[in-house]
């Protein structure tokens, strides 16, 4: 009778080990406009589904037009991909909200988005303007101070791989011990300078510190005042009202979906970082995992 009953159990663990590995795999991406399309290219080049090539670099989920293993992509808002990341096989995830959560894409990451810093690549991020001020000449000082091989050397360091220059650098550098906390503790006075705000998302924004250095050693004239936004379709309703001078959160591929749905005035006038997309998981330690359990679909 216990042997019965054993035989019993072993079957109903077995065929509930089958009916886990049957359902489908549900992938988390950011919902918002351009990231769910990097998202999407990401999982293609996973190898989990195909995408329109029609749809170029904003494809949406309707662009899938083949799911080649059994997964379901659903969309949830991006800030909380990281607390709800054990919920899903698998969630694509940027910089923003990986580097407060502990995640190094290189240690963490299934896979990590390929990106060019020059050429026709969109996901370049940007400090914005409004169109009538992409002139201006303070504006213009501001991008030449981040645009230095001592703010690369801090977004490369302090940022564990998440953030990497999207302008001309020296890969081969050193730096000292404790230094990226002297830069994040560095405090400069307004007193006397041009005070620009500039509007950023998330708690990633040290190496605005670095560039605030920059331009006191130049003798600029310039204060940075950082304006935090919790969302991310805030920072350009504030930058084109005029409650701001400046934003930096957001790459080229993002403004101008903004700008073609809202109708702001707005341009990009310089590059800053690029925060390649990761695919994390706590529940698969590779793509070829999550392939093996959702199987393929016929």
């Amino acid at each position: 009778m216990k042997k019965f009953a054993a035989l019993i159990l072993v079957l109903v663990l077995s065929l509930t080990a089958v009916s886990a590995l049957a359902d489908t795999l549900i992938i988390g991406v950011p919902n918002d406009g351009t990231n769910l399309s990097r998202a999407i290219k990401l999982l293609e080049t996973a190898g989990l589904i195909e995408v329109d090539p029609a749809a170029g670099y904003t494809p949406e989920i309707k662009d899938v037009t083949k799911y080649i293993y059994d997964i379901e992509i659903s969309p949830v808002a991006a800030n909380t991909l990281t607390s709800t990341l054990v919920d899903y096989a698998a969630t694509t995830i940027n910089g923003t909200f990986a580097i407060p959560y502990g995640l190094v894409p290189s240690k963490d990451g299934l896979i990590i988005e390929k990106q060019s810093e020059s050429g026709d690549n969109p996901y370049i991020n940007i400090i914005a303007a409004r169109t009538a001020d992409a002139d201006n000449e303070i504006y213009k000082t501001i991008v030449a101070a981040f645009q230095t091989q001592y703010v690369a050397e801090f977004l490369l360091v302090n940022y564990n791989e998440a953030y990497f220059p999207a302008f001309p650098y020296d890969p081969d550098f050193t730096v000292e011990e404790g230094w990226t906390d002297s830069v994040a503790a560095y405090e400069s006075s307004k007193e006397g300078k041009q005070v620009v705000r500039v509007g950023v998302v998330g708690a990633n924004n040290l190496h605005w510190n670095a560039v605030q250095q920059v331009l006191d050693e130049q003798n600029a004239g310039i204060y940075i005042e950082l304006v935090e936004f919790d969302a991310y379709n805030l920072p350009n309703e504030a930058l084109n009202s005029g409650d701001i001078e400046l934003n930096s959160f957001q790459h080229i591929a993002f403004l101008n979906n903004e700008i073609k749905n809202n109708g702001y005035d707005l341009v990009p006038i310089g590059g800053t970082l690029i925060a390649p997309l990761t695919l994390y998981s706590q529940n698969f330690d590779s793509i070829d995992a999550i392939k093996e359990a959702a199987g393929l679909l016929k």
